[in-house]
């Protein structure tokens, strides 16, 4: 079985955290989103997959080259212009060469059942799709079934119009037919070419289209911010135990917590899994890793620190009497000691976030700063909920901050009052 993999786009809702790399290797777990995806794959027997790329495709390339650290053998086509996902898939038809294909969006976060779920239930010369169960699909196709087969999918329904509660979850196996409706496709009210369009397409043409449900825990689309931090959460969960670095007297590692090559584990160090620690990376002394932490190769944990649900990538210093809680730190940052990153409003409400221009409600009643590559912050530096600072931006001492940090931006005095937090 082949599969064609969509990963071209650019990530715009998860910047600054895609200024500097597709979100498909964004790291979930310890490991990039899209590895995870291969590896499920891989165990439900795909063995060719073609990856359609775009935006920095050039690191993907490098990641997983040839495939065959995964048991695969993995091809590259580039979109040329991101024209959306019917056209993306129309790439891959000499590929595919007239087989059913597994065809899905390379931004999901899937459990491994998932795949052989999906491969168990298709029958050769029909088209199977993906569902779960969701209470808010206003932002998603929904799809109408008669027993198992799909009789309609209504695009972004208005609420109480919606013809049932089941999501279509953009995890696919088509057949060679699909082609011709995807050449008969015509732009979307967005001035895409939707695969969507194209299934109802052949939904209306009387063809087979059956749909498998997946547990709503199997699957998470990772278009925001905060949905990073919930796979990361899920993805830990899955993770085998082991200890393989050095761990001093006095340190202390409960539950299930992954210690990789070369990690230190300094005295007084309290781990509460599940937690993943990358190599090299230095934690310590007298520190409280809390659980559903990821934290990358070569990471400085200082003294007196407390890290709780966040994920930190590679090569990033956090220096001592710091709180990051519930926050994605980019690779590369020193963040001076005393740094807080706040994770509750004070009238415990919802922590809203700047997302293209909006503001977003994240529905995380928790939720810290999402902070780029490369950033540096002074000493006793204080982050509200859900503020955002772009890749390469400095923040100077003593600042607390109300406002998102632009990229490369100089932080020398406070940006603006509370109020602009509602």
């Amino acid at each position: 079985m082949k599969a064609v993999i969509l990963a071209a786009g650019k990530g715009e809702r998860l910047k600054p955290l895609t200024d500097t790399r597709p979100k498909h290797l964004l790291p979930i777990g310890g490991v990039p989103l899209l590895e995870w995806t291969l590896r499920g794959l891989a165990g439900a027997g795909v063995d060719e997959v073609l990856i359609v790329t775009h935006y920095m495709e050039e690191q993907i390339k490098d990641y997983f080259g040839d495939g065959s650290s995964l048991g695969l053998v993995i091809r590259y086509n580039k979109q040329k212009e991101l024209k959306g996902t019917a056209d993306a898939f129309r790439i891959a038809e000499t590929f595919v060469a007239g087989d059913d294909f597994v065809g899905f969006y390379g931004d999901l976060f899937i459990q491994p059942a998932s795949f052989r779920a999906l491969l168990s239930a298709h029958r050769e010369g029909n088209t199977t799709l993906c569902v779960v169960p969701m209470e808010n699909l206003s932002q998603t196709g929904v799809v109408k079934l008669e027993g198992n087969r799909v009789i309609d999918i209504v695009e972004k329904p208005a609420p109480g119009e919606e013809p049932s509660k089941l999501a279509n979850a953009g995890i696919y196996v088509f057949n060679h037919e699909i082609f011709g409706f995807i050449r008969g496709t015509g732009l979307s009210s967005r001035n895409e070419y939707e695969i969507t369009d194209s299934l109802k397409a052949l939904i209306d043409s009387g063809a087979i289209v059956k749909a498998v449900t997946l547990p709503e825990d199997d699957w998470l689309d990772l278009g925001l911010p905060w949905n990073l931090l919930e796979a990361n959460a899920r993805a830990l969960q899955t993770m085998e135990p082991s200890v393989r670095g050095e761990i001093e007297d006095g340190a202390h590692i409960l539950g299930q917590v992954k210690v990789s090559e070369g990690v230190r584990i300094r005295s007084g160090a309290y781990i509460e899994g599940p937690v993943f620690i990358g190599p090299g990376s230095d934690i310590g002394p007298n520190c409280y890793i809390r659980p559903s932490t990821s934290i990358g190769s070569n990471v400085r944990i200082g003294n007196a620190c407390e890290i709780k649900n966040s994920l930190i990538m590679d090569n990033t210093h956090v220096s001592h009497l710091s709180y990051i809680g519930d926050s994605i730190i980019g690779e590369g940052c020193n963040l001076g000691a005393g740094t807080i990153t706040a994770n509750i409003r004070f009238d415990k409400k919802n922590v809203k976030v700047n997302v293209k221009g909006k503001r977003l409600d994240s529905g995380w009643r928790k939720l810290g700063a999402i902070i780029g590559d490369n950033v540096q912050t002074g000493i006793n530096v204080n982050l509200l909920p859900g503020i955002k600072v772009g890749s390469g931006a400095w923040i100077g001492p003593g600042l607390t901050v109300y406002t998102d940090v632009q990229t490369r931006e100089f932080l020398r005095a406070i940006k603006s009052t509370p109020k602009n937090q509602g």
